[in-house]
């Protein structure tokens, strides 16, 4: 039976890893309506802010929609329930 992970470069890769959908930041700051310098900014405050990010070089950071939806899920308030 094939192992569930992969190694690529002498590192398991997760199948889920690389087959969900990624978002870039310009796309990410279009979806949840702010500008990609917010999302900028977040990654770069100590500590990072924001949805969980891989900076896959020095001008390309991605985002994965599981993660996004993540942290959107652990930002939301039910009001009445709030404390």
């Amino acid at each position: 039976m094939p192992s569930k992970e992969s190694t690529a470069n002498g590192r398991n890769v997760s199948p889920e890893l690389v087959v969900g959908k990624w978002f870039t930041t310009d796309e990410l700051a279009g979806m949840l309506n702010v500008d990609p310098s917010t999302l900028r900014r977040w990654r770069s405050a100590r500590p990072p802010q924001g949805p969980p990010f891989v900076p896959v070089s020095d001008r390309v950071t991605l985002y994965s929609t599981h993660d996004v939806e993540h942290w959107l899920r652990s930002r939301r308030v039910v009001p009445g329930q709030a404390a």
